[in-house]
């Protein structure tokens, strides 16, 4: 077993609210039982880099409910090829770096399993608004994305129903449905259109047509990105049914912000047991939070196990709309 007295900890991919939370967690954790914790800027690209800081007290001082990440993130080529890799692995050994926490979505972890397989030690901890990484029950960052969607689409809901409108409203995820359709059943929507479920143009303007013969004086439509933009959808409504139809994209405001008090929390306790199971030698995993225990599984897991929509969810969007 490698005897840790330094980890280091990145951030990668897109960025989360709650990573800085995590960051201090693992950096906390690490002073707590007197190792020295190192942190890499810029994700893989710092690594290969040797981009390296000390995180102490003062580091991560006041940083557990700052949005983004204090590491910097970014995506790396170079780390993808072997030449990248094996550069990295001379930076931590020339650091006298012992292991590595790395904290982004399944792009991440498969830098992280590379890393591991090179017999270098690393875990993994979930960090993304898209909530699709399989062995975990929530990412950090999903819950604050959610309100963040709640708190702009409730706005929007006024001026629905004002104006008789219909509005598509586009959220993120990349490929997944499970910002959609947590956002969908929070916020009330009528209608969720996400990847994972076939979309029938024609069905969709049927039932906005007898909404609107119902007196509905207003509707909205969650839009997950993975499937089409919501101009296009728009566009493909050429018949709403008689509501004025308008268009909204979220964007990158999902992604930031101050972290909920769940993400916090989430963010802190995986922090902690990610580095505490590293120091005892485990390595090739992943933090999941599973039925609100802590867990480790396999890194790999993260993509190549399917993470399927909730059909309790599915089944509310059903029933309330």
């Amino acid at each position: 077993m490698v005897k840790m007295e330094r980890i280091a900890v990145l951030t990668s991919g897109g960025d989360s609210p709650g990573m800085n939370a995590a960051v201090r967690a693992v950096a906390r954790t690490c002073m707590f039982n007197d190792k020295e914790c190192i942190g890499v800027k810029r994700g893989y690209e710092g690594l290969i880099e040797g981009d390296f800081i000390t995180l102490d007290h003062a580091a991560v001082g006041g940083i557990i409910h700052s949005g983004g990440t204090i590491l910097k993130t970014a995506r790396s080529e170079r780390f993808k090829t072997p030449e990248g890799r094996e550069e990295a692995l001379a930076q931590m050994k020339k650091a006298g770096i012992d292991g590595l926490v790395v904290i982004g979505g399944d792009g991440s972890f498969h830098g992280a399993k590379a890393l591991h397989d090179m017999g270098f030690p690393t875990i993994g901890i979930p960090g993304t608004i898209d909530n699709d990484i399989t062995g975990t029950d929530e990412t950090i960052g999903f819950d604050t994305a959610v309100n963040t969607a709640l708190d702009a689409i409730m706005k929007l809901r006024d001026t629905a129903t004002s104006h008789e409108r219909l509005f598509v409203v586009e959220v993120m995820g990349r490929n997944a449905g499970f910002l959609a359709l947590e956002v969908a059943v929070a916020t009330g929507a009528e209608y969720v259109v996400v990847p994972e479920l076939p979309l029938s143009i024609g069905d969709l303007t049927k039932r906005l047509k007898s909404s609107y013969r119902a007196g509905r004086s207003h509707t909205l439509i969650i839009l997950a990105e993975g499937v089409m933009t919501a101009q296009e959808m728009r566009e493909q409504l050429a018949d709403s049914g008689g509501y004025d139809a308008r268009v909204t994209v979220l964007g990158y405001i999902q992604r930031g912000g101050h972290p909920t008090s769940f993400d916090v929390v989430l963010a802190t306790r995986m922090g902690a047991f990610a580095t505490e199971n590293l120091m005892i030698g485990k390595s090739g995993m992943m933090v999941g939070n599973i039925n609100h225990k802590l867990v480790l599984s396999p890194l790999e897991r993260a993509w190549s196990e399917h993470k399927s929509l909730s059909p309790e969810m599915l089944s509310l969007m059903n029933k309330m709309n």
